[in-house]
C-alpha cells in the first residue's frame, strides 16, 4: 500500500516538486524543447520505447527524451565506438547510444535486472541493433573489476554512462576512470537529484531522495576536485556530469 501512495504522489509531481525529471522552470518551457527540437527527431524506436515505458510502474527510473537526444549526439561528436552503460532498466539511453555508434560499435551493458532490459528488447531487436549490445547481467563493480584485471580493457572504452545505484557511483568512477580512454568522456546521471542538492535540512523529500542525496553530494564534490578529468555539469534531465579524462 505504501509503495502504491508513493507512485500516486510521483505521479501528481510537478515543476515544485524535487521529484521532477526536468529542472527546467515550467512544464510549458520543458514541453516547448520536446515539441520542438526532441519529438520531431526522435527515432521511431526510441518513441516506441519510451511509451512502452512510461506504462511501468517504476518509469521514473528512465532516461528522458531530451536527454537521450543530447547523449545521441555527444557520442557522434566525439566518435564512440567501445562504451560501457551502467545501469539500463528499460534501455532507452542504451537504445539512443546503439543507435548513436557505427555498425560495428559495441556497448558493454550492465545492470542487476535483466527482466526490466528483456522489456525493451524487442524494440532494440525491431531497430536491428542488438548485436551492438553485450548485456551482463549483476552487480557492476565485480564486473567492473573482472574488465581492469586485463591491461588490455585500461583505456580502451571511449564513452562510459552511469545510471545505477548512486550510494555506488564514487566506487564506479574510481573504476571507470582506468577503463575509459585519455580524451575520452564519462557521464554521470542524476547529479543534480530533483534539484535536493540544494534543499534545506527541513524539505519534505521523499524517502529515496533524501538517503540517495549525501552520495550524490559526496560525487559531485569529489568530481569537482578531481584532476584527472575537466567536467561540466549539465542541467539536462534530473542533471548529468560529463568528465573527460585528461591523463
Amino acid at each position: 500500500m505504501a509503495a502504491n501512495n508513493e507512485q500516486e504522489t510521483q505521479n501528481k509531481l510537478g515543476h515544485k516538486d524535487l521529484a521532477h525529471k526536468s529542472l527546467l522552470q515550467s512544464d510549458a518551457l520543458f514541453q516547448y524543447i520536446l515539441e520542438t527540437s526532441v519529438f520531431p527527431r526522435e527515432h521511431k524506436s526510441l518513441k516506441e520505447l519510451r511509451e512502452m515505458t512510461e506504462k511501468h510502474p517504476r518509469n521514473l527510473m528512465a532516461t528522458p527524451a531530451d536527454e537521450g537526444q543530447f547523449l545521441s549526439l555527444l557520442l557522434k561528436l566525439i566518435n564512440a565506438k567501445n562504451t560501457i552503460e551502467i545501469g539500463v532498466y528499460t534501455g532507452y539511453s542504451l537504445l539512443s547510444t546503439a543507435l548513436a555508434i557505427p555498425h560495428d560499435g559495441k556497448i558493454l551493458a550492465m545492470d542487476v535486472s535483466r527482466e526490466y532490459y528483456e522489456l525493451g528488447l524487442p524494440i532494440i531487436q525491431k531497430a536491428g541493433v542488438e548485436h551492438k549490445i553485450d548485456f551482463r547481467e549483476g552487480p557492476a563493480l565485480p564486473l567492473l573489476d573482472q574488465l581492469l584485471k586485463d591491461e588490455k580493457n585500461k583505456g580502451s572504452f571511449d564513452f562510459v554512462f552511469v545510471d545505477a545505484d548512486k550510494n555506488n557511483y564514487l566506487n564506479y568512477h574510481h573504476r571507470v576512470i582506468e577503463l575509459v580512454k585519455v580524451g575520452g568522456v564519462i557521464g554521470y546521471d542524476n547529479t543534480l537529484w530533483g534539484g535536493s542538492v540544494v534543499a534545506p535540512p527541513d524539505a519534505p523529500l521523499m524517502d529515496y531522495v533524501k538517503h540517495y542525496r549525501g552520495y550524490i553530494l559526496e560525487l559531485n564534490k569529489y568530481l569537482a576536485g578531481d584532476s584527472r578529468i575537466e567536467i561540466c555539469q549539465l542541467p539536462v534531465g534530473d542533471g548529468i556530469t560529463l568528465c573527460r579524462r585528461l591523463v
